[in-house]
């Protein structure tokens, strides 16, 4: 038998844009990010697939990707502008390769890969730009 747990963090204002949309996606957007991140394993010794109380440096890092910050691909044609933003204060400009909540999901997933161990793992996260929208990383 398999055992499976969730974890939910939420509280990410995030601002970015995807400049190759043909639709209003390609305007600079907000959204509060949430990610549900699910793990399968065997249960260790206090019958936990993983300890909830061991996430304080991803949520670390998840802030500072993710909160009150403006997302930004690394080949924005206007990269510059939102580099001057930054630069004046205007904006916590964070570049990534690819923005969407497909990436977001493979981001997170990746930072949660850290504590996989041989008894449990990390197999799916679910990033939510709102209530209806979604998307899944996962094996």
């Amino acid at each position: 038998m398999v055992y499976r747990s969730t974890k939910i963090f939420r509280g990410y204002s995030t601002c970015f844009r995807q400049w190759r949309a043909k639709s209003h996606c390609r305007l600079l957007h907000g959204y509060a990010l949430e990610f549900k991140a699910t793990f399968e394993g065997d249960l260790d010794h206090r019958n936990w697939v993983v300890d909830f109380g061991s996430f304080k440096d991803i949520k670390q890092q998840l802030n500072f990707i993710f909160d009150h910050t403006t997302i930004i691909a690394n080949d924005d044609p206007d990269l510059d502008t939102f580099y001057n933003l930054d630069q004046n204060g205007i904006i916590d400009l964070r570049t990534i390769d690819h923005v969407g909540c497909e990436m977001f999901a493979k981001m997170v997933f990746k930072l949660l890969q850290t504590l996989d161990t041989d008894r449990a793992k990390v197999i799916s996260v679910e990033c939510f730009e709102n209530s209806t929208n979604s998307a899944i990383y996962g094996i």
